[in-house]
């Protein structure tokens, strides 16, 4: 798997997480925190969607030279 991917994988198990602390905060009515780990959660899923971005145009550039070899 390629590092950027892994590196999505991982911001993607922690929005994850943020989304569900987020989540029972408001449940005990902790909206300081849930508004804090919800800004953390779309920081993850920002940070990973980055890294499939980065991925996916890295495999885009190799898909040419790929052609032209056969």
């Amino acid at each position: 798997m390629h590092v950027g991917l892994e590196e999505a994988s991982r911001q993607l198990e922690q929005a994850i997480h943020d989304a569900r602390v987020s989540f029972d905060c408001i449940a005990l009515e902790d909206l300081d925190r849930a508004h804090t780990n919800a800004i953390t959660a779309r920081a993850a899923l920002d940070a990973a969607e980055n890294a499939i971005r980065v991925a996916l145009e890295a495999q885009r550039s190799e898909e040419p030279a790929e052609d032209g070899s056969s």
